[in-house]
């Protein structure tokens, strides 16, 4: 499928924890303190709301990657040197973390090597997640004598039900790759040399597609646990009914009648 052009989001700016980038409607976002696994500080979780805010308003897909061999390894422990440093960081990781999930556009994330507690968190604030074979994947607060603190007590339960969240939650247990997309915690589990372009591929094809229409998908998908099911489908019902005289839904239809690519505005 063509796509057209979009604006150019604005990332010349220096980053002092990221490395931002658009290309060809998807906005690249790397987590870069792999000397420390990308573990989070305050100043990587403040870019990383700012990413997300610039890129959601131009590009078509976000994808979130770790630099190095490792996605996330959780907080920075050493940061943690205050009471009053621990509670901004706290704020900015939830802060940065419901950007993601609110972003009006898709994130996905690219999971290799560690993904634990805070970066577990992180991964489970991502919309869709590819998954190397071999990734660690867990929550270690309690191996710490600590508690989530980024959202994990309540998300987790959510993508993979009590009884497997209290279970991680409370021993500390690690998922392989393979695990976590059983369990339903990623999409695809991929070996680890295929990860970064099986997710870009995926990217692609999402970035191919109309930027309104996948925009509303998400929204109904975020707002089905809000309510009954009945009022879940009646939510949309009423949404294909105002999406069908869209120029996007029109243009679709269009094309698969002459069998062609559409062309999304």
């Amino acid at each position: 499928m063509e796509i057209t052009s979009i604006p150019e989001v604005d990332v010349t700016h220096e980053w002092e924890c990221l490395n931002v980038s658009i290309d060809n409607g998807i906005g690249h976002v790397i987590l870069n303190r792999p000397d420390v696994l990308n573990a989070l500080n305050y100043t990587i979780v403040l870019e990383l709301e700012r990413a997300v805010r610039q890129l959601e308003t131009s590009a078509r897909v976000i994808l979130i990657e770790g630099a190095g061999n490792h996605f996330c390894a959780g907080a920075d422990l050493y940061y943690l040197s205050g009471s009053q440093k621990i509670g901004e960081l706290i704020t900015q990781i939830n802060s940065a973390f419901f950007a993601i999930e609110r972003a009006p556009i898709p994130v996905v994330a690219a999971v290799q090597g560690y993904a634990l507690a805070g970066g577990f968190e992180l991964m489970q604030a991502c919309d869709i997640v590819f998954v190397s074979d071999t990734a660690s994947i867990g929550d270690q607060h309690a191996n710490c004598g600590l508690i989530p603190g980024g959202g994990g007590s309540q998300r987790l339960p959510r993508l993979v039900g009590r009884q497997r969240a209290l279970a991680l939650l409370l021993s500390g247990d690690r998922l392989n790759g393979k695990e976590a997309a059983a369990w339903g915690l990623a999409y695809r589990s991929v070996p680890s040399t295929q990860l970064h372009d099986e997710a870009v591929k995926f990217a692609r094809k999402l970035a191919s597609k109309s930027r309104e229409g996948l925009q509303v998908i998400k929204s109904l998908v975020n707002r089905s646990s809000e309510q009954s099911l009945d009022d879940s489908i009646n939510l949309e019902v009423k949404a294909f009914h105002e999406w069908i005289n869209n120029e996007d839904a029109q243009e679709g239809l269009r094309a698969f009648k002459d069998k062609r690519s559409p062309r999304f505005k």
